[in-house]
């Protein structure tokens, strides 16, 4: 994981009580998350097996080890986790090689964030390995820190990657806007005590106590993220 410690974060001049923004990296900064169904389905194929649409939104969003294991043993595949963590890994990143897409919004939101500077965490279930070069196109430089699957204990749906987010930056969940595209980041999310904005890619998330659920990143703003978090007296 990569982080670098900022000076402690005081009350803007607006009175936000907003500390930090921890966002999603697949599906909700870069149009990626179909591309793990993709290769899912490629792999399998090449194994004899079909993967049942219906098994996407299981599958989404998760960390790999999970994922994985849940293919796995709804095909019978012939293969094992550590091989095929391997195979996914790999094909993942010779898909992004040539360019990621980003989601609409996104290039806007991270600009503005890094105006004002907000401290701000990446906080992906995707390995370092992927991250890294994922942030060739999103800008290293547009983070204060970053959080990979593969270097917590417990990754989402756990609330580990969100703590220890907010605690590197010097934040408390409860001042921490989290953007998420799907059930299982939510959950990290909400787990950790943080607010949360859920802008869907799989799946529907309804609305809930300390949840917001929006369109797209171009719904999202610093104005808009600051709203969410009560004002400190």
């Amino acid at each position: 994981m990569t982080s670098t410690v900022p000076a402690p974060v005081a009350r803007t001049a607006d009175g936000s009580a907003l500390q930090a923004v921890l966002l999603d990296m697949d599906g909700t900064l870069v149009d990626t998350e179909g591309f793990w169904w993709e290769i899912e389905a490629e792999i399998f194929q090449e194994l004899g097996h079909r993967l049942d649409e219906a098994w996407r939104d299981v599958v989404v969003g998760g960390p790999m080890s999970r994922s994985a294991a849940f293919l796995i043993e709804s095909t019978g595949a012939a293969i094992g986790l550590a091989e095929l963590s391997v195979l996914l890994n790999e094909r993942f990143e010779a898909r992004i090689a040539d360019r990621v897409p980003l989601m609409p919004g996104a290039e806007r939101l991270l600009s503005e964030l890094a105006r004002h500077n907000v401290p701000t965490a990446l906080v992906s279930a995707s390995h370092r390995r992927v991250i890294d070069q994922v942030l060739l196109t999103l800008g290293r430089d547009r983070f204060t820190m970053t959080v990979a699957g593969d270097e917590v204990a417990r990754t989402k749906p756990h609330p580990d990657p969100y703590l220890f987010a907010a605690r590197s930056l010097g934040a408390h969940p409860s001042r921490c806007a989290v953007i998420e595209d799907t059930h299982t980041g939510v959950a990290a999310a909400e787990a950790a005590g943080c607010r949360v904005v859920a802008i869907p890619s799989v799946g529907v998330i309804e609305a809930a106590p300390g949840r917001t659920v929006v369109r797209s990143l171009e719904d999202v703003d610093l104005a808009f993220l600051r709203s969410l978090i009560a004002p400190m007296n």
